[in-house]
């Protein structure tokens, strides 16, 4: 009689075991990362909240956090034609250090508006000030040291990522991510 017990304890155990883990499990978008909610500017002055305000419900974001990497961010728009491919949706996200005031935050738009004239660059545009070792863990990015390519949706979850130059390997991930819904 006492081993019956036993033995019935132990399966309950073992089952409440699992459901627990179950539930402590990661989700994807805790495994993949998340775009922490803010408010930000494009560059053509647009209030962008994000990520509720992305331009659809998957958009690619090419994150960069210092202008060494514009090579890396240019290979993904040359590789993927992104200046001639509608069905893309894209926006450039460089991730900037929040220097804490206006007028720190208006010198570095300023050289960016010098960098990118035309209306249709400002309009992909999108600095984050931000701390940017808190977005890069919030995100799910492995470091500031390149930039990324990475695919959102509206609740600012990383669907997809790919690190570094533009490689049609990842592109194709990327572009497949993009498409499925």
């Amino acid at each position: 009689m006492k081993s019956i017990w036993l033995n019935t304890l132990a399966w309950g155990l073992a089952v409440a075991l699992a459901l627990a883990l179950a539930f402590a499990a990661p989700s994807e978008s805790t495994v993949m990362g998340k775009l922490p909610s803010l408010m930000a500017k494009r560059l053509d002055q647009q209030p962008l909240p994000l990520p509720q305000g992305l331009p659809s419900e998957r958009t690619l974001a090419l994150i960069a956090f210092s202008k060494h990497q514009q090579p890396e961010v240019e290979s993904w728009i040359n590789g993927l034609q992104l200046r001639r491919d509608p069905a893309i949706n894209w926006l450039r996200m460089p991730v900037l250090q929040d220097p804490g005031h206006a007028q720190g935050r208006s010198a570095i738009e300023n050289r960016l508006l010098a960098r990118y004239a035309s209306q249709g660059e400002r309009e992909r545009m999108v600095p984050v000030f931000t701390d940017r070792a808190a977005f890069i863990r919030a995100a799910g990015l492995g470091g500031p040291h390149n930039a990324y390519a990475v695919v959102l949706n509206r609740n600012g979850d990383v669907l997809a990522r790919a690190e570094g130059l533009f490689n049609e390997g990842k592109a194709s991930a990327l572009r497949e991510t993009l498409a499925s819904n």
